[in-house]
């Protein structure tokens, strides 16, 4: 069963970072890509980044280039995504999801966490 598992959200302010972990199981971890996503109140959901887990090519959404940082451990089938120069328009619930390749469009993406809430006060 494939799972992920989203962890290190939080309430920090303007300016701050944050790390995110999501931890997957149930398929080979290197053999796909893994994305972050983020959907705030009233809006849609949104692409954030993503990883190839075989190659390391990474790709990010403007919004949050210079910003935000993704990486993975593969030893410990994880990818992170360090958020740095937080701004309360990064405010949303953040998800990681499964796909074949580096891409930002939703529907590549077979399976996703639960969600874990960001929340950057001004």
């Amino acid at each position: 069963e494939v799972q992920l598992v989203e962890s290190g959200g939080g309430l920090v302010q303007a300016g701050g970072s944050l790390r995110l972990s999501c931890v997957a199981s149930g398929f080979t971890f290197d053999d796909y890509a893994i994305g972050w996503f983020r959907q705030a109140p009233g809006k849609e959901r949104e692409g954030v980044s993503c990883i190839s887990t075989s190659d390391g090519s990474t790709y990010y959404a403007d919004s949050v280039k210079g910003r935000f940082t993704i990486s993975s451990d593969n030893a410990k089938n994880t990818v992170y995504l360090q958020m740095n120069s937080l701004k309360p328009e990064d405010t949303a619930v953040y998800y990681c999801a499964t796909t074949t390749w580096v891409t930002l469009q939703e529907y590549d993406y077979d399976y996703w966490g639960q969600g874990t809430q960001v929340t950057v006060s001004s």
